[in-house]
This record gives C-alpha cells, structure tokens and sequence, in this order.
C-alpha cells in the first residue's frame, strides 16, 4: 500500500520506489517538485510538522455488533 502525508498550501508527500529505489515525492497541488531521497531533503521543502499522514480503511468495512449510542460502561 502507498503511503501519503498532506499538509497545508496544497502539499503532499508519497512514499514510491522509482528506478528500484525508494523515494519520498513532495507534489504541490498535483504538480511534482522533488523526488527527495532523504527525510532532510523533504524538511527543506516542507514543514514536516505540518503532515499528516492519510490511512485509508477497507472499502466495506463491517460495523455489525458495535455498541449503540450510550451503552457504555462510561455512561452510568
């Protein structure tokens, strides 16, 4: 699964191999600016502090025998 992180002012970063190595591409909206090959590299970029990385679910996920709203043990 690819990995991503977005920031602010349209900022993205992947995590790809390109030519068998890996990379870590900063995009800004959608136009690529550096395929960077270390952590420093991207930081000269982008504010690592202002990432976040995005974690996709599995499409359908079940939700079948979660708790209602309220039955919680923390509800008394």
């Amino acid at each position: 699964m690819e990995r991503r992180w977005v920031g602010v002012e349209g900022y993205e970063v992947l995590g790809l191999v390109r030519a068998g190595r890996q990379v870590l591409r900063v995009r800004r909206f959608g136009e690529v600016v550096a395929d960077c090959t270390s952590v420093a590299q991207v930081a000269a970029l982008v504010d690592l502090a202002d990432l976040c990385e995005v974690v996709e679910f599995p499409a359908g996920r079940a939700t079948a025998g979660a708790a209602a709203a309220g039955t919680s043990s923390h509800h008394g």
